[in-house]
């Protein structure tokens, strides 16, 4: 059907992607808990961090530099730990906030937008998962010898980003039903919040010790 603008296997592509979107990772878990935690707006400010940052990381995929980091240990590296420490950050500032810091609720109504489409978009853009998809998964289903393949690029990428919206508006709208839940429940609402920076401090391990 798109096999004329330079697009393979779309059926191939988009289960792929559905796979892929679903799996549990940071950028996922950091959505949801922000629709738990601030609400749908809030859920949505997240989720366009990680729209922008998939969108980043195609145009890289698209004029080489994704793969040009694949096939550098250094920059790879450099990456991975950045990604890392960043995870570490927001894994102990979780910890923190929920079982140390005195008037947490009140610190998280200080925490404007521009401070959550910043922490989504950094997670997003110093994931090595997301920079292995592009290279190693994506460009499979781009035919090179098609003229445009900058549309080949743009296609898939629609493809994938109203994928992970959808996705996204379920974590967005669960979270905000998790909340109303949480609100009557305050000892489970902190044993979640535990829960969650202790992943993000297993995903700051995992992506310390990933292999290039």
């Amino acid at each position: 059907m798109l096999e004329s603008f330079g697009v393979l296997n779309l059926w191939t592509y988009l289960a792929g992607v559905i796979f892929i979107i679903i799996l549990p990772g940071p950028n996922t878990l950091y959505v949801l808990k922000t629709g738990v935690s601030r609400g749908v707006r809030a859920g949505y400010t997240a989720a366009l961090g990680v729209f922008i940052g998939d969108a980043i990381l195609i145009f890289c995929a698209y004029i080489g530099v994704a793969s040009l980091i694949r096939t550098t240990p250094f920059l790879f590296t450099l990456v991975r730990f950045l990604g890392a420490i960043y995870l570490l950050f927001l894994g102990a500032k979780i910890l923190y906030a929920t079982f140390i810091q005195k008037n947490a609720a009140q610190q998280q109504q200080v925490e404007g937008g521009h401070s959550i489409l910043r922490k989504s978009l950094t997670l997003s853009l110093t994931n090595p998962k997301a920079i292995l998809f592009y290279v190693s998964f994506f460009v499979q289903f781009i035919d090179f010898n098609y003229a445009h393949t900058g549309l080949s690029f743009t296609i898939l990428a629609v493809i994938l980003e109203s994928v992970s919206f959808i996705y996204m508006t379920t974590l967005i709208f669960s979270g905000a039903m998790l909340a109303h839940f949480f609100n009557h429940k305050k000892g489970l609402a902190k044993l979640g919040n535990g829960l969650i920076g202790l992943l993000f401090l297993g995903f700051a391990t995992r992506l310390a010790t990933l292999s290039s």
